[in-house]
């Protein structure tokens, strides 16, 4: 059965009706924007729900253009009210990205900056064949778009475009901002955040706080607009977060529109797995799936993939945040990830005008920042006094395996700059005492992933026994009547190696049983066959036994061979 092509990165609403991909219709988007009559309009979502492409039907649907985009919206939802669609190419609309600001630099961003303003003016250029615009600002007008212009004429380039639109048109500016805050982001990280905060400060602010010519706004982001470090004193911005019902169903997939998506494609009994991986979004009182991974996923189904659902949206989205997190928690932030991953609800409040310039400021305004940006949703929330406190959880099975594997990624580099001879010397020599104390210090100073159960704990002293010169670590291999946890040998002296079963328990008093049976089952099993094939003349045997973050380590002693 012939299938519509998934829409897989098309964010042109244009070039996604005309080459008929598959659509999700939200074109009442539309009428509920105009009937909201708000000025500035924000939308905040996390990346990849649908922002950009709603933002480009905005455009298609308002800009006035020679030639008509009316056909776009034939059948759609809109198509229905003929009162909307009389707004359909009416208004002169500014149309500007800020995703290409991403730059390793301040000055690498403020050229991009400059080149998308330019980009944007020369779009315009019916301007400079108009009577009704100056000379003087047709002048100006040149500056922008040859990339000439002073700084400060750069800092009114958008309120300058909306006059000269308005004096052509005969009609006010809607502007469409995407995405604002990845230059914002991106300076956190890189370490020029004021810098980026005082520029889109001064682009932005008087072409939507003091605009004469501005019929209305909508922007993008992750985070809410913070008006004491972005616009002052912007009196006229609505914000749409997602912890606000209006407008809920029009960023990511609804359970219908999911219902709908697998029928159409013939693959309703994959709907629970999906569910358990991309499903779990709270946007105010609407179920929401993420959509770049539920189509990437329904695109491996149809082309018979080994394996359909992956943590695509991880390989988008960026997930420094979280890293940065780990790596400077504190002990109750590091609890908290804990129970998170445990499938643990944290309690907590909710800051509404987190940004990325305070999230240093206070610990606890990172769970608002990781609720905003994808990586929690709420579950239920509860009043008390003039507060209010959320639960929150991870949403899938997706984002919970990010944590993982971000956990896993920063354990490796915290362990690489640490000195972990100590470990592999009482690994090799049997010393069960002094490899207890050294063990327990790890996990008392390392996240943990108790749902993994054994698997975390194999791959925990894996990690700390890896990397030395000299040393082969083998994991999981036949040997005897059996497969052994892990061994640790000399690559090349044969003199001593070591064999390692690890067992997990749930109760501290069960431990000690627990190890002894592992150097039992190192017996029974003869682990050390491989090993005395290969001649190794010193074998030590290490049961050991993880109860959360507590260990126990017991020897069986150093058998010795002269071969």
């Amino acid at each position: 059965m012939k299938h519509k092509p998934l829409p897989i990165g098309v964010e042109d609403f244009k070039r996604l009706v005309d080459n008929e991909y598959y659509f999700v219709d939200k074109t009442l988007m539309i009428k509920e924007l105009l009937e909201n009559k708000e000025t500035v309009n924000l939308f905040t979502r996390p990346r990849r729900f649908g922002k950009t492409l709603n933002m480009s039907m905005l455009q298609r649907f308002f800009e006035a253009t020679e030639k008509s985009n009316a056909y776009l919206f034939d059948g759609l939802k809109i198509a229905a009210y003929p009162e909307y669609m009389a707004y359909q190419g009416q208004y002169p609309v500014i149309s500007i990205s800020l995703k290409s600001m991403k730059r390793a630099s301040y000055q690498e961003a403020y050229f991009e900056y400059v080149k998308l303003l330019s980009d944007e003016f020369e779009r315009h250029e019916i301007i400079l064949q108009s009577d009704l615009v100056s000379e003087e600002d047709k002048l100006e007008f040149q500056k922008i778009k040859k990339r000439i212009a002073e700084p400060k004429e750069y800092n009114s380039a958008v309120k300058l475009l909306s006059k000269c639109l308005q004096k052509v048109y005969q009609k006010n500016v809607i502007i469409l901002i995407d995405e604002y805050d990845v230059p914002l982001e991106n300076a956190y990280h890189e370490g020029f955040y004021d810098d980026m905060t005082n520029l889109i400060r001064s682009c932005f602010e008087s072409a939507l706080k003091t605009n004469p010519s501005l019929e209305f706004a909508v922007l993008t982001g992750c985070l809410r607009v913070s008006r004491e470090s972005i616009f002052t004193g912007l009196n006229n911005l609505k914000t749409y977060s997602i912890t606000k019902n209006k407008f809920s169903q029009y960023f990511g997939f609804t359970q219908e529109e999911m219902k709908e998506i697998l029928q159409a494609f013939s693959l309703e009994q994959y709907a629970g797995t999906i569910a358990k991986w991309y499903d779990g979004y709270r946007f105010g009182l609407t179920e929401i799936y993420n959509p770049w991974s539920v189509l990437n996923c329904i695109d491996s189904y149809l082309q018979n993939d080994m394996v359909a659902c992956e943590p695509y949206w991880s390989n988008t989205s960026s997930n420094r945040i979280v890293k940065r997190l780990i790596e400077e928690s504190n002990e109750r932030t590091k609890s908290m990830v804990e129970e998170l991953i445990n499938g643990t609800p944290i309690h907590t409040q909710i800051f509404e005008d987190v940004t990325y310039g305070t999230i240093d400021v206070n610990q606890d305004y990172i769970w608002s920042f990781l609720l905003f940006t994808g990586y929690l949703k709420i579950i239920s929330c509860e009043t008390i006094g003039d507060e209010t406190y959320y639960d929150m959880v991870i949403p899938n099975v997706e984002i919970k395996s990010i944590y993982k594997n971000t956990i896993r990624s920063w354990f490796i580099d915290h362990i690489n700059r640490d000195s972990r001879t100590d470990i592999l010397e009482s690994v090799i020599h049997a010393d069960a005492e002094k490899l207890e104390d050294l063990l327990c210090t790890w996990l008392t100073n390392t996240i943990s992933c108790f749902d993994e159960q054994e698997n975390y704990y194999h791959g925990f002293v894996t990690g700390l026994v890896s990397g030395f010169n000299g040393y082969m670590v083998v994991s999981n291999r036949e040997s005897g009547n059996g497969r052994f946890d892990l061994v640790v040998k000399q690559r090349s002296r044969w003199h001593h190696a070591a064999i390692l079963e690890f067992k997990v328990v749930e109760k501290y008093n069960q431990m000690t049983k627990a190890c002894e049976d592992a150097l039992k089952q190192i017996e029974e099993k003869d682990y050390e066959a491989s090993l005395r094939d290969e001649q190794y003349e010193n074998i030590a045997k290490l049961g050991i036994c993880f109860c959360q973050k507590r260990c126990r380590v017991r020897s069986g002693g150093v058998d010795h061979f002269d071969y």
